[in-house]
């Protein structure tokens, strides 16, 4: 049995460089070509936002006809299209196109990988998998941040794009190996399996949180409506509420950190350089972060994760641009890190909360109102940080960011008020 997965689990390696490769350099590339801050808001949005329509399509087409390889073929073959159209390309244009359609097709790895770990491995050996993938996504991002940085530094950042395309190449060569598994599992059995969710929440970039086992309808929005109707039925409401702010928040920064930082004159080598600081710190982080919030507590320790992002966000923009030369790079290094410690407390120590929160045999139609929650907020973020840029400047864009963050930190601490005060759910 263990064969099989050392098999198919190749995959995941490759397509993770191409995918973090391809979620860092787009932006560069789209400066490269002229464009700016708003050019790059408006295609990280609709990366996003196609991401969240990609996991319910991929989803659904699991769901009904459980063809994992074949999904994995199709997946991969458009991102390897993807990335050889965008090495041809030489205007901004077709980005709007690629960028969508990269994010569409991306998505799809994840629920294949983590159906794939529950139909191969016996239950008692699932949590063994899931952390095998995770370590392999994790050296895919960092694998993708090293190469960038060297490669940058010595050939133009078109030339990258070939480099994702030979990852993806690899990534089909591997999917074509995988064998016909002998029983399904629906996508609602990982909501009932914790190391499938923490699977789902252990990955780099936000769009790994669009998971939908069940679509939601505007019914299942009804703790966060009533809500605005000042009234309570569940506290769930504020927690889906304060995950909207956080990556609304939170996005507005990581979106217009890109161009941010280019506006300093910092090569493509000396960003991609930056990320990968930013991905090793989270790696160690992560390992770090269940342990603070065994000590401290769920609650707390969500609370503790406002207080890095917020001076991360500060960092950013109203520090670095006292900096030049070394002491820039030392106060973006010191931004992105504490973005990241914030990051991975809060994402660990919330996903715990909203399990718990879930009343018994609503997982699906609950997690589906969460992911589309942190969709929205992504996208909105995206939007709001060319809007804010390029009507006012940079750090109006980070003020607004950490306001946001602060807004979700109240809308938390209402959520624990309600829960604690032990009123009727």
């Amino acid at each position: 049995m263990e064969s099989i997965n050392k098999k198919w689990l190749g995959f995941i390696l490759p397509i993770n460089i191409a995918a973090e490769g391809l979620h860092t350099v787009i932006p560069l590339f789209v400066l490269s070509l002229g464009g700016g801050i708003g050019e790059v808001s408006v295609i990280i949005a609709i990366h996003y936002g196609a991401a969240a329509l990609g996991s319910i399509f991929w989803g659904k087409i699991l769901d009904k006809y459980h063809v994992k390889k074949a999904v994995l073929l199709v997946t991969f073959s458009m991102i390897l299209i993807c990335c050889l159209w965008l090495y041809y390309t030489t205007n901004i244009e077709p980005i709007y196109v690629i960028s969508p359609l990269s994010g569409f097709f991306l998505t799809a790895r994840g629920p294949v990988t983590q159906m794939l770990v529950m139909e191969t491995s016996p239950n008692n050996q699932w949590g063994k998998f899931f952390a095998r993938a995770s370590i392999l996504s994790t050296l895919g991002s960092l694998a993708a941040m090293l190469i960038g940085a060297v490669w940058s530094f010595y050939f133009d950042i078109r030339q990258y794009f070939m480099i994702c395309a030979i990852a993806t190449a690899i990534s089909i060569a591997i999917s074509l190996q995988i064998s016909k598994t002998h029983f399904h599992i629906e996508r609602n059995t990982l909501v009932q399996s914790i190391h499938g969710i923490q699977h789902i929440f252990s990955h780099f970039r936000m769009h790994n949180h669009f998971f939908f086992p069940k679509v939601p309808e505007l019914y299942d929005f009804k703790h966060i409506i009533i809500l605005f109707k000042g009234k309570i039925s569940h506290e769930i409401g504020f927690l889906f509420l304060t995950n909207f702010l956080f990556y609304f928040g939170s996005n507005i920064y990581f979106t217009a950190l890109t161009p941010f930082l280019k506006s300093f004159g910092l090569s493509d080598s000396t960003v991609f350089s930056l990320y990968l600081v930013h991905s090793g710190t989270m790696v160690g982080f992560f390992f770090l972060a269940p342990k603070i919030i065994t000590r401290v507590g769920e609650e707390r320790s969500t609370m503790m994760a406002y207080v890095p992002r917020v001076i991360g966000v500060l960092i950013a923009g109203f520090v670095v641009t006292l900096f030049i030369g070394s002491g820039l790079l030392a106060a973006a290094i010191a931004s992105m890190c504490l973005m990241v410690v914030g990051f991975s407390i809060y994402s660990t120590s919330n996903s715990l909360l909203l399990f718990k929160a879930i009343p018994k045999g609503f997982e699906g139609t609950y997690l589906g109102v969460n992911s589309s929650m942190v969709g929205m907020g992504v996208f909105g973020g995206a939007l709001t940080a060319g809007f804010v840029t390029k009507t006012f400047n940079y750090p109006a864009t980070f003020l607004v960011s950490v306001l946001v963050l602060i807004g979700s930190a109240v809308l938390f601490r209402m959520y624990l008020h309600h829960k604690l005060s032990g009123r009727i759910l």
